[in-house]
């Protein structure tokens, strides 16, 4: 198949609702290379708690290639605007070898940055200024964030509220005073956004049964424990959130194993619910999604890719 239209599709929904699967049967089919959009998924190491399911990249045998995965040090920084560059990158690749781009993940803002093509500020990160702000907690980054830049802050998410990495970043533009442009939207490549979701009561369900299958069949705790071992110190796994954050505070024996299990499985429902709100949020922007039929999802999406491509 030769994709000279600038064609891609992304495939998104909440986490546990099986995006990975579909996405590497789509690769197969329409000969794809998915790029990822998760912004935990980026580090190496960082493999079971990410869900990175790299064992699913092989359909009857055969390597589906990825981008997006592995590529810097739990230790590095990396942003949205890396990421948007990243991703660029890696789907003008995709194309000029004619295959299809599949980008696949949950991060709303990391899919939002490639898709709509945000312009984000060039400013630089500030190091001595970052580590000042590391200091505080999300609520009082958040609080000067606000008096800093009221209409900013308002229309921040739940997530980037709570989230003190976008936090410091969002202030460190500020306080270098560069302008910020809105998004700034593109026509050069053509989406085709297949959304994979479930009620929430089933949703619940399989997140609880992948955690506990990731925690009792797959050492996600000794994961947690190896890279803190290798470096990657404390402040940094609690800001990596859910699994890391949990974890780590089980191990410092913050937390009791039932303790750990309930807080973390509470955490991944509200991140579920969280990832739902800016998909829709998204939608009342304007941007098109077609959520499939859950029973057979993979059959839909063939006949919209068909029909698209």
């Amino acid at each position: 198949m030769v994709n000279n239209n600038h064609k891609a599709v992304a495939v998104i929904g909440p986490t546990a609702a099986g995006k990975t699967k579909l996405a590497v049967a789509l690769a197969s089919k329409y000969h794809g290379e998915i790029i990822s959009a998760d912004s935990r998924q980026v580090y190496r190491g960082m493999n079971i708690g990410t869900g990175k399911d790299l064992d699913d990249y092989y359909n009857n045998g055969h390597p589906i290639p990825y981008h997006l995965i592995d590529i810097v040090e739990p230790t590095e920084n990396f942003d949205v605007a890396t990421y948007q560059r990243l991703a660029r990158q890696a789907l003008n690749n995709i194309l000029t070898r004619g295959h299809l781009p599949i980008v696949a993940g949950g991060s709303g803002l990391y899919l939002q940055a490639l898709i709509d093509n945000y312009e984000f500020n060039p400013a630089k990160p500030d190091t001595a200024l970052r580590q000042d702000l590391e200091k505080l907690s999300a609520q009082e980054l958040y609080q000067k964030l606000n008096n800093l830049a009221p209409a900013l802050a308002s229309k921040l998410n739940n997530s980037d509220r709570h989230n003190p990495r976008r936090l410091i970043r969002y202030l460190e533009i500020i306080l270098n005073k560069p302008t910020i442009s809105p998004p700034r939207y593109h026509d050069q490549t053509n989406w085709l956004i297949l959304g994979i979701d479930y009620p929430m009561e089933i949703l619940e369900q399989r997140i609880y049964d992948r955690l506990i299958e990731r925690l009792e069949n797959e050492d996600m705790i000794e994961e947690v424990y190896h890279l803190h071992e290798e470096g990657v110190d404390w402040h940094r796994l609690e800001s990596f959130g859910l699994e890391y954050r949990f974890i780590s505070r089980y191990l410092r024996e913050q937390l009791d194993y039932d303790q750990m299990v309930e807080q973390l499985y509470i955490a991944i429902r509200q991140f579920a619910k969280r990832q739902k709100s800016w998909f829709k949020r998204w939608e009342k922007q304007g941007r098109e999604i077609h959520w499939l039929n859950i029973n057979n999802p993979l059959q839909e999406a063939e006949s919209l890719i068909d029909n698209f491509l």
